[in-house]
């Protein structure tokens, strides 16, 4: 069966090396490509400059630092990504709470379905036809 995710390359901004792991396993066993963990902003932004990207799982808490720079770049590229946190999606900034948000603990198939979403909504905007993402030019 092939997964919306199968091959998408999946930026991981995560402070707690445990949960990266965890969420590093979850995106492999559902065919993604794991970008990072990137710890920090400053790791997730030079991340973002470089590599290709089609989606991300930003946890919004990174060491008392928030990882809303990063999600403002994304948006500028035009990458759909997922807030991860322990808090309520309604604690986030003003701005962003219109944004996906899975919490903590993940659960895999939430976690997919935002995702997914993420995707599909972002080529829906994008009128990328099918076959010219980056996942797809890469392969």
């Amino acid at each position: 069966m092939h997964s919306p995710l199968s091959g998408r390359r999946v930026l991981v901004v995560e402070d707690e090396m445990l949960v990266a792991l965890l969420l590093q396993d979850m995106l492999a066993d559902l065919g993604c490509v794991v970008i990072g963990p990137a710890a920090s902003v400053d790791e997730a932004l030079s991340l973002i400059e470089t590599q290709f990207l089609d989606t991300a799982v930003l946890d919004v808490n990174l060491s008392g630092q928030m990882s809303y720079p990063v999600a403002d770049a994304l948006l500028i590229r035009h990458v759909p990504f997922v807030f991860s946190t322990g808090y309520s999606s309604n604690r986030l900034q003003e701005g962003y709470r219109t944004q996906r948000a899975v919490q903590k603990p993940y659960h895999m198939t939430e976690l997919r379905n935002a995702l997914a979403d993420g995707l599909a909504q972002a080529k829906s905007s994008a009128n990328i036809a099918p076959g010219t993402g980056p996942a797809d030019l890469a392969a």
